[in-house]
């Protein structure tokens, strides 16, 4: 009688291949929504903050890392420190990645009344 070449331990193989692979797809739908609701998300914001930070000018509305409003006086060519402007006449230094935020300018409610025909 000639011994078995195949032990039943590699014919149960691709049944555990397959419990195998329906035990992580969980974790990669997990991940998958992770990635969309958390992560994109918040590098999308860090992009826009980077673009917004380098077109800083003049005038512009900003909050820092403190929490104090501020606008922009002066930009310093080839440094990363900003002069702003936190109280009247009162001027403060401050690093470029302290600043959170660039406040747009909004425009007010005081729409036109329409026009009227006649």
């Amino acid at each position: 009688m000639l011994p078995t070449l195949i032990t039943p331990a590699y014919a149960q193989s691709a049944n555990a291949l397959m419990a195998n692979a329906t035990q992580f797809a969980p974790l990669v739908l997990i991940f998958g929504v992770f990635y969309f609701l958390l992560i994109r998300p918040q590098q999308q914001r860090q992009k826009e903050l980077k673009r917004s930070l380098s077109a800083l000018k003049r005038g512009d509305r900003v909050v820092t890392a403190g929490g104090i409003l501020a606008t922009v006086q002066k930009l310093r060519e080839g440094s990363n420190e900003i002069e702003v402007e936190i109280a009247p006449n009162v001027r403060v230094l401050v690093l470029r990645e302290t600043i959170t935020s660039v406040l747009k300018a909004e425009a007010a409610n005081d729409a036109k009344p329409p026009a009227k025909a006649g």
